[in-house]
């Protein structure tokens, strides 16, 4: 009963947040975190909420990663693999290394395995972080783009050194990093087969389905289906859902407006109310953290300090890097393509659900029975640099963006993407006017669907104003009406 309660009210909590934060211009999972927090801190709450952290990832991600991909496509991809590649997995190395390295020197004797899973749990954003503080903030598409596409993949790089270096403390081996590679490749190999092969069969299903609620209805068991089938099968369960999505949309029905409505709508309640769950869930394992450490924690704080350092630092400098190898390359569409850019994706590198689902899944005693090393104090790094960098830029991103006046780019590009839509616009009136002037071999259109033409085409004209269209093209149209 007190999970379930539990759940309705960080549910409610999420409602009520969402209103808030649009009035505060704040990002809502960000307020939800602090809200977890102060509720954990009531007096006469359980000292912690049991839920098996081997549920959190199962439980969370695959909707949320089936969600965000839908907002994407397999032709973005293409456009972006160089950035998916140096910031999904290169990206994702560098910060492991750095942080392995760096708790090497901060805890003396401390296992190099034990230092390197702690730097895959603090080494990827979060897409849902990501999606949900940077999303609202008014930024160009390009950067909206690149962070969503590091985040739907950096996990499974993350993921997999994340296990292989638990499984070596467990058992007291070393780690290998051939074999690390190669469960990697392999890995992700089984993930794509499987996303094809169930958006292939989802599409099959769809097809048979009539009702547009059983088809929205299925698509929310999708996810979990995929996600499970894959760690059955130890490929990369984040990876399998992601393709699903995006190779689910490109088999889609492009007249299939109504049931696209229907699931975006239902999409976005379920996106909303998972998350509020997800981040109050964060808040409230705070206390559960703090009790862990013990006395030992203002020490473990400070190494955290130097930890968050590291993390930030790398990318700074990775970002750093890219902007210069972009300004060589001359692509418009990549990014970062300024020092300006570079410090908003610099910025932009929120933990969330994974860094808080593996430190809470790390065993209590390895192979042997002696307890895991140090598990409290990684614990409480993780945790750490998680809530550093979720609310620190959650709270600030909106300021930084204003004043570095990346939001003046993106007005800019608006404007562009607006013109775009108008000529676009302009081409379909166009072509609706040709259908009723120039009748094809079948003979003239009849006069309900001419009537029902000549509605639309009226609508649109009032909505084209202005710039939109020009006077003759204007006069046009309302002569056919």
């Amino acid at each position: 009963m007190e999970i379930l309660l539990l759940i309705v009210g960080l549910m409610l909590g999420a409602v009520l947040l969402v209103g808030l934060g649009d009035r505060l211009r704040l990002p809502w999972p960000a307020l939800m975190v602090v809200l977890g927090a102060l509720v954990a801190l009531v007096p006469g709450l359980p000292d912690s909420f049991e839920i098996d952290p081997e549920l959190i990832l199962p439980l969370f991600l695959p909707p949320l990663l089936f969600a965000t991909a839908q907002r994407t496509s397999w032709s973005l991809f293409r456009a972006r693999w160089r950035s998916i590649v140096l910031l999904a997995v290169a990206l994702v190395v560098a910060t492991v290394t750095a942080v392995a390295g760096t708790m090497s020197l901060l805890v003396p004797g401390i296992a190099v395995t034990a230092a390197v899973a702690l730097g895959a749990m603090v080494a990827p954003p979060d897409p849902v972080a990501v999606e949900a503080v940077a999303g609202p903030v008014r930024m160009p598409r390009r950067l909206l783009t690149v962070l969503q596409s590091e985040g739907l993949f950096n996990d499974a790089t993350a993921l997999v050194i994340f296990q292989a270096a638990v499984l070596a403390t467990v058992r007291g081996d070393e780690l290998s990093v051939g074999l690390l590679a190669l469960d990697f490749v392999v890995g992700a190999v089984l993930a794509v087969l499987i996303g094809l092969v169930a958006a292939w069969l989802a599409r099959q299903v769809l097809d048979r389905i009539t009702d547009t609620i059983g088809r929205s209805a299925l698509t929310l068991v999708l996810p979990f289906a995929v996600y499970l089938a894959a760690e059955q099968a130890h490929a990369s369960g984040v990876l399998a859902v992601v393709v699903t999505a995006l190779q689910l949309r490109r088999l889609g029905d492009a007249d299939e407006a109504a049931e696209r409505l229907v699931q975006r709508s239902f999409w976005d309640v379920v996106e909303m109310l998972v998350t509020g769950v997800a981040f109050g869930l964060i808040g409230l394992d705070l206390r559960q953290v703090v009790t862990e450490a013990g006395a030992d924690l203002p020490r473990i704080l400070g190494h955290a300090a130097v930890v968050c350092a590291v993390v930030v630092a790398v990318r700074v400098l990775w970002m750093t890097v890219a902007c210069l190898s972009v300004r060589r390359r001359d692509d418009p569409s990549a990014a970062p393509r300024t020092v300006r850019e570079a410090v908003v994706l610099s910025w932009c590198g929120m933990r969330g659900l994974a860094t808080l689902a593996l430190a809470l899944s790390l065993p209590a005693t390895t192979a042997s029975g002696a307890p895991f090393p140090h598990r409290a104090e990684l614990t409480v790094i993780a945790v750490s640099v998680l809530v550093v960098t979720l609310l620190l830029p959650g709270f600030t991103l909106p300021t930084l963006v204003r004043l570095l006046g990346v939001s003046e780019t993106a007005e800019v590009e608006e404007r562009a993407e607006q013109r775009i839509n108008r000529r676009a616009q302009r081409a379909a009136l166009t072509t609706m006017a040709a259908a009723i002037d120039r009748p094809d071999s079948e003979g003239p259109l009849p006069e309900e669907v001419q009537a029902a033409l000549r509605e639309r085409i009226g609508r649109l004209d009032a909505v084209l104003s202005g710039e939109s269209m020009s006077e003759d093209e204007r006069a046009r149209f309302r002569a056919i009406r």
